[in-house]
């Protein structure tokens, strides 16, 4: 049976937890603007990162950095069960230069990571924190342990590159306009017109600089300022119109594409 609870614990302030059970839901290639990583607890999740088709089975870390395309998906026919942290860059950002100071966004090459004791850790502390079973100051002396720890044992010493900061700066014009305008109808000839590039040279070299095509950015935009706007208790057919879904069964179908759930049932989570 597929399940999800998905909040902000205040102990954290940013980070966003998830807690799951998918057995048919597939997710389609899609990036996120943070880090995300947690344990599987049960079954094996596959995903294809970096060009690779990847399993992470049952007490495995997954592992996913900012703008690096990815999908997610079932590996086993009873599907996967998981625990998720989903970080800010900025939040990463600080716990790396907590180790060098003189260091930017930790990068990490891997998408499965095999560290038994680091996961057990994560998943552990993600059920105290679900169950407030501890003390809040031991949960966030926890939890800044652990992220230390994780940067230490896994973050790579050699940059990596970031598709944001190497992309072109047509193409980067092209992703701030659609940032800017995310709840409008935007035209492809319209888009080309504002970098000088042609439309077919622009579509082509926009998915491959930030792994999805102009349309399909948008739509992660517009979820994701969706999630928002439920987060603060509005209604979905107000939050479809906000965001430039053309009637709130559009919202609910893409919402639930890219985040496993339905709006309400968001909305429903982050306010409790």
């Amino acid at each position: 049976m597929e399940r999800a609870r998905i909040w902000h614990p205040a102990i954290l302030g940013e980070p966003e937890l998830l807690r799951a059970r998918r057995v048919t839901h597939r997710f389609p290639r899609h990036t996120h603007e943070g880090y995300g990583f947690g344990v599987i607890e049960h079954g094996a999740l596959g995903f294809r990162y970096r060009g690779e088709e990847l399993v992470a089975p049952a007490g495995t870390i997954n592992l996913v950095v900012p703008d690096e395309p990815h999908t997610g998906q079932p590996a086993v026919a009873d599907g996967w069960a998981y625990r998720m942290f989903y970080l800010g860059a900025d939040l990463m950002g600080r716990a790396h230069r907590a180790l060098a100071p003189a260091a930017g966004l930790p990068q990490f090459r891997a998408g499965v990571l095999r560290d038994e004791n680091l996961a057990a850790r994560l998943g552990a502390l993600h059920e105290a924190i679900e169950l407030a079973s501890a003390p809040r100051l031991e949960l966030e002396i926890r939890f800044v342990a652990l992220l230390k720890d994780f940067i230490r044992r896994h973050a790579s010493h050699r940059p990596d590159g970031d598709r944001s900061r190497d992309a072109p700066r047509e193409l980067a014009c092209a992703r701030e306009y659609l940032r800017e305008h995310y709840a409008d109808e935007v035209r492809l000839d319209h888009l080309a017109a504002i970098t000088g590039l042609s439309p077919w040279h622009l579509a082509r070299t926009f998915a491959r600089a930030f792994g999805v095509p102009p349309h399909a950015y948008q739509l992660q935009l517009r979820v994701g300022e969706a999630r928002r706007l439920l987060a603060r208790g509005q209604a979905a057919a107000d939050v479809a119109a906000a965001t430039g879904f053309t009637d709130q069964s559009h919202l609910i179908r893409h919402f639930k594409r890219l985040t496993g759930m339905t709006p309400g049932r968001y909305r429903k989570n982050v306010q409790d």
